[in-house]
């Protein structure tokens, strides 16, 4: 351990090939504790809802959503060809999954690839990340992009809002970059769930399925963006031009530890584990904490507790000069010291 250097590099990624190695047991049984209870928890909720016992809907939806959750993070897995050893299982049970947490799988794939490869490069913003302005190019936005800017920034819009609208709406069209296969599997995974949903609509009630899949979905959804959000959004994260910037710095300085509790660490699949997942993305999700208790050298990182996280919501611009995220404060204050420099001037 002592002659790996304290800066990430290449020889980080050599400590998690042990790791790497999907267990077909442990993915199949991850997949059975999180389905089986999924699917079960959405017959009882729309039983309940039928009986006129619509406070038990609602409550069922809290652990619902907490599996779409944990499925959404297989179906990550899956992405990644971690979760299974063969490419075709992966792609499998990707689609399938892909169907259940609205996200199509073949272009969702290959945007979050591109996440990977590009996170924390001021050049190369714009696929698969949150959109993040430096305060320069935020001061040189007219007033009505900077208030567009600010909403989307808004935790209302961006969570309550936007992540459902990511799920219901814009997972529905492809990307213009995306091939003909990824275009073609982003209508095909639409299809799939308006069938889905004509089927069960016509079997229960297009009340009940509405009811019951948003139930779920909102939750679900706004977990899934804030888990991506806080994991890159601290305050002290990674941002370089393209020509300074480093993959594994980018990887492991760039994404944080986000400690949870047990409970919500089950139930996210270990995805806290983020600067190792950044790492190596070939390691299957229940390897992750074994992996960080195993290798001291992981334990030295960002680490962000649940009370902490929340101070994430305060950053909305990446600060060239301060070399760190800031909140709107800072224009502000760039904007007195301005009007006092030229004060002094006069």
């Amino acid at each position: 351990m002592n002659e790996i250097s304290n800066k990430p590099s290449r020889a980080w990624v050599k400590l998690t090939a042990p790791y790497q190695n999907p267990d077909l047991r442990r993915s199949l049984g991850q997949l059975a504790n999180s389905l089986v209870p999924y699917l079960a928890l959405w017959v009882a909720m729309a039983w309940a809802f039928k009986a006129g016992w619509w406070p038990v809907t609602l409550l069922l939806a809290l652990p619902a959503a907490g599996m779409l959750v944990r499925l959404f993070i297989i179906f990550h897995d899956c992405t990644h060809s971690s979760f299974f050893k063969d490419q075709k299982w992966n792609d499998r049970i990707g689609l399938v999954l892909g169907v259940l947490t609205f996200t199509p799988y073949h272009s969702w794939r290959r945007s979050h690839a591109i996440h990977h490869a590009t996170s924390g490069d001021l050049d190369r913003r714009g696929i698969g990340d949150v959109d993040t302005l430096t305060v320069r190019e935020y001061m040189n936005l007219s007033w009505f992009d900077r208030l567009r800017y600010r909403l989307y920034r808004h935790p209302f819009v961006l969570f309550l809002i936007g992540a459902p609208f990511l799920f219901l709406v814009i997972n529905r069209f492809p990307l213009k970059s995306d091939p003909e296969r990824e275009r073609r599997g982003v209508h095909l995974t639409s299809l799939a769930i308006l069938l889905v949903a004509i089927v069960l609509s016509a079997l229960l009630g297009w009340e009940t399925f509405t009811v019951v899949q948003g139930a779920i979905l909102l939750p679900a959804s706004v977990v899934g963006v804030w888990m991506f959000y806080v994991q890159h959004q601290f305050e002290e994260t990674y941002w370089k031009p393209h020509p300074d910037w480093d993959y594994f710095q980018a990887a492991v300085e760039g994404s944080s530890f986000y400690r949870l509790p047990p409970i919500l660490q089950w139930f996210t699949g270990n995805i806290g584990f983020h600067h190792i997942h950044h790492l190596s993305p070939r390691v299957p999700n229940y390897e992750l904490e074994r992996c960080f208790r195993e290798n001291p050298l992981f334990q030295n990182c960002k680490t962000l507790t649940l009370g902490q996280s929340l101070r994430t919501l305060n950053w909305r611009l990446w600060d060239e000069e301060l070399q760190r995220m800031v909140g709107f404060a800072r224009i502000s204050q760039l904007q007195r010291e301005t009007r006092i420099a030229a004060a002094g001037t006069d």
